[in-house]
């Protein structure tokens, strides 16, 4: 049986202050969840956070982790920094992180390995742009992500991935995929899995939806079989709408 999921992504939100407050009302409100909740702060956070709600029902993850072990990288945060804060996920494949930074396939995956090699579990991002979806290639994208990041893992590395599909037209812009097209692409993803990994593996693979899933459209987008849950973004932000959308999983 697949883990069902509800993850909060902060991305460069919060002060230090205001997400231990944040990271409080959630560790006291969120007792008894029918999924699993991870809030992805940002590094400077993770081990405050981590410390704050060990032992709740509340997992945290960083949002990024080098792609290098360790050395003369200055600003860089190693997977084993990020482990060592008691932190549990990383976040890693974002479209942000793809589109700002350049990070390509080569890159995450290195990240990924370095992640998994520190005992993290990491939650992959993969999804087309507006462009890409209007000329039908989401299935291609999404594929050659795979292909390029993660396809290469064991089946017992692969037991650690969670993947997030997030249509990258839909994050931040109020758009969201209809649970049809959400549900579609799901199916698609797990299919791909099935044909590297086998049946078995792809029925225990977490994918979450990413892409203005809010309080208001979680239950329909998780009601479709293929959606195992959320990434998401702004309404992570506020515990009311965080934890509406934990109570829709």
């Amino acid at each position: 049986m697949r883990t069902r999921m509800v993850a909060g992504n902060w991305k460069m939100n919060k002060t230090l202050q205001e997400g231990v407050e944040l990271a409080n009302q959630l560790k006291n409100d969120v007792k008894n969840p029918n999924c699993e909740v991870v809030i992805g702060t940002p590094f400077i956070h993770l081990a405050t956070v981590a410390e704050l709600v060990k032992g709740s029902a509340v997992k945290v993850a960083a949002e990024n982790c080098a792609d290098k072990d360790k050395g003369a990288y200055t600003g860089e945060v190693s997977a084993a920094m990020v482990a060592s804060t008691g932190a549990e996920y990383c976040i890693l494949g974002h479209s942000e992180r793809r589109a700002y930074y350049h990070e390509d396939y080569e890159i995450l995956k290195n990240k990924v390995e370095l992640a998994l090699a520190n005992g993290l579990k990491v939650i992959f991002c993969i999804g087309e742009v507006k462009e890409e979806r209007l000329e039908n290639k989401q299935n291609e994208v999404v594929k050659a992500q795979l292909e390029g990041s993660v396809f290469h893992l064991s089946a017992e590395q692969w037991a650690q991935i969670t993947l997030a599909y997030e249509p990258v037209w839909a994050i931040g812009t109020g758009l969201t995929a209809t649970p049809e097209q959400a549900q579609e692409i799901h199916a698609f993803i797990r299919g791909l899995v099935a044909e590297k990994y086998g049946k078995q593996v792809a029925d225990d693979t977490t994918i979450l939806y990413g892409g203005s899933c809010n309080e208001k459209n979680a239950a329909e987008l998780f009601a479709c079989p293929d959606i195992d849950g959320g990434l998401i973004g702004g309404a992570s932000l506020i515990a009311e709408k965080f934890e509406a959308i934990i109570a829709a999983r």
